[in-house]
């Protein structure tokens, strides 16, 4: 059945009974392709009958389809012409793993972020209305994205202005992790009660029957009526923000849905359409462990192994072990996280601490003002987040947390490049935002013995926010030291030594830049290879040392060029009139990088070792040639 189906208007042509045919092939079909390639299985083996019952009905492109976060849009991009690149999936120059409009002109709307959704449909009804435009538009958001601050505020705006569009709330009781909240226990509850309907009708009957005597007397019945509703009518908060609820509904029952998405297209206004569903769907290991299966490497598909490489523990695993240890001597320490706490390493302090892990679901702004209100009280918080996400709360970062000169720790995870992801979250922009914050001390380590040391630096430091960041990589395999002690502020560490030239490096820059000067060095050339782990403050004296000896500078980022810490090196110097050296900054150029192998995402911005030493070549001085 799936070879038939090629485009949208393909599927328009089959029989109900033949779309659960073709569902239970396109379940087949991703758990082989993405056995190969690794990507986002269980929520999209979730949503498969959803999208086929979309696509069925509606119009695409026409018609707006928005997918919250993009991850579950699978489905969408193998009914919209793009199956037979699935096994480019998330590589080089490949299918992106999210929405992408270059790709096909079904994706109206790109996103690697949740909650971002029921504002783009927002806008798109505006839109639509402006221009006299009678198309449909359908945006599906889950529950876990649902408890965002920005979804909330567009509800609170679609409701009052009573733009006509569906918003169907994909209900399988995650995000990436188990959601937490208050709105996820609403949603539970809802779920749970499977006799809501007929209760609703029988009270709506009774009431019908009530003689209006007078305007009075019918103001009462309107009363008792809601009061009835805030009883018995599940849904009660969406009709309160001014939608229609229909459901909960089975999102695995393709009759179901199909009549639900028409029932709630006669509706003259918004509509949420609440579907539940199950995440991992038709696939035993990713139903079993929905969360682990999210976002899965490579596996077997018999045995449901994922194929994951050997080797040295990555810095997620090295940063969730070392904070146990610091939180067993500091009863202070609570670790904070929205939505990320398998991703960012804190399941196994979760379990130890269980009182000071705060996951505060989708939530970042939320987040960093809880942390600095923590830190006020005297407590000791460390903000684990993914670099991409911390964009999410920068406001708060400055207005809450930096103005006030509070003690958070923030742990910024998946700095620097993030392979496969690709541009939605590329964690290349936070030196660059985080180091023109006043008051705030940003590092990076150039191993995990180091991240470790970094740690145990920010936990004691005691003059205002400090942040550590770190990547999504395996460790070097570096012997570990048995005590960690705190490195003093501000100050970098030779690792080479060398004359003439200097690379200073950040995180594992440090690396590739040892691998430069190795290349380098059957020239003739020595260049120093300098360790630069404080990015904020710089080692003023280190740099002044430089030029005194009139060295000729390399700088390496794997962040964003424009802001970032070769920006910081320039402005240093310019700053205290120094001129007469050469300086080379090398980061990430001004355009969003894609998806792709993290190997591959350097090589395209030319941080390789290979690279590094023809930069510095192209600093030797030229011999001048007579006429």
């Amino acid at each position: 059945m799936l070879e038939l189906v090629n485009q949208p208007e393909d599927l328009k042509r089959l029989s109900v009974a033949e779309l659960e045919i073709l569902a239970d092939e396109i379940r087949q079909f991703l758990i082989e392709k993405l056995s190969v390639t690794g990507g986002h299985l269980a929520p999209n083996l979730g949503v498969v009958e959803l999208t086929l019952a979309m696509h069925y009905l509606f119009d695409s492109p026409k018609d707006k389809f928005i997918y919250d976060v993009g991850h579950q849009s699978y489905v969408h991009k193998i009914l919209t012409g793009r199956k037979d690149q699935f096994h480019t999936l998330r590589k080089y120059k490949g299918l992106c793993g999210f929405v992408k409009k270059s790709e096909s002109e079904h994706d109206v709307w790109e996103a690697g972020h949740s909650s971002t959704s029921l504002s783009a449909a927002m806008g798109m009804a505006v839109a639509r209305d402006l221009k006299g435009e009678d198309n449909k538009i359908i945006a599906v958001i889950g529950d876990g994205a649902m408890t965002g601050g920005m979804a909330l505020e567009a509800m609170n705006h679609i409701g009052h202005e009573k733009k006509r569009m569906i918003v169907v709330l994909n209900d399988n009781e995650m995000s990436i992790a188990p959601n937490v909240g208050a709105i996820h226990n609403y949603l539970s509850r809802i779920r749970s009660d499977k006799h809501y309907k007929k209760a609703k009708e029988e009270v709506e009957n009774i009431l019908k029957k009530i003689p209006a005597i007078g305007d009075s007397l019918a103001k009462k019945a309107e009363k008792i009526k809601d009061s009835f509703k805030y009883l018995l009518v599940n849904g009660v908060l969406f009709e309160e923000l001014g939608f229609t609820y229909m459901g909960p509904i089975d999102g695995h029952n393709l009759p179901l849905l199909l009549d639900s998405f028409q029932q709630a297209d006669k509706v003259d206004g918004p509509v949420l359409l609440h579907v539940v569903t199950i995440k991992g769907k038709g696939y035993k290991p990713a139903e079993a462990n929905s969360q682990a299966w999210h976002g899965a490497s490579p596996y077997k598909i018999e045995s449901g192994q994922m194929l994951k490489s050997v080797g040295p523990p990555m810095y997620t695993e090295v940063f969730g072990s070392t904070l146990i240890e610091l939180a067993e001597q500091d009863s202070r320490i609570i670790a904070v996280t929205p939505a990320m706490s398998a991703g960012s390493g804190l399941l196994k302090f979760a379990e130890r601490f269980p009182n000071r892990m705060i996951d505060v679901g989708i939530a970042e702004q939320h987040a960093a003002t809880l942390c600095g209100a923590l830190a006020g009280e005297g407590m000791k918080p460390v903000f684990a987040v993914y670099s991409t996400f911390l964009q999410r709360a920068y406001d708060q970062v400055v207005h809450d947390i930096c103005r006030q000169n509070l003690n958070v720790a923030f742990a910024i995870d998946r700095a620097g490049f993030v392979g496969p992801d690709g541009e939605t979250h590329q964690g290349v922009y936070d030196i660059a935002y985080l180091r023109s914050i006043p008051n705030m001390v940003l590092m990076m380590p150039k191993d995990e013995n180091e991240l470790r040391h970094m740690l145990k630096t920010a936990l004691e430091y005691n003059d205002g926010p400090i942040a550590v960041r770190y990547p999504r990589i395996n460790g070097l395999g570096v012997a570990m030291d048995e005590q960690m002690k705190p490195i003093p502020i501000g100050t970098w560490e030779v690792v080479r030594e060398g004359a003439g030239y200097a690379i200073l490096a950040v995180g594992p820059m440090v690396q590739l830049a040892e691998q430069a000067a190795e290349l380098l060095k059957p020239q003739g050339m020595n260049v120093r290879v300098i360790n630069a782990r404080f990015i904020k403050p710089l080692d003023e004296a280190m740099l002044l040392q430089l030029a005194k000896e009139r060295i000729n500078i390399i700088t390496m980022e794997e962040g964003a060029a424009m802001g970032g810490f070769g920006s910081a090196v320039l402005e240093f110097y310019a700053n205290k009139g120094i001129y007469g050296m050469q300086i080379k900054p090398i980061g990430v150029p001004d355009y969003f990088v894609e998806h792709g192998s993290i190997a591959e995402q350097r090589t395209e911005v030319g941080l390789t070792p290979e690279n590094i030493a023809l930069q510095i070549q192209a600093m030797l001085p030229r011999k001048k040639v007579r006429a």
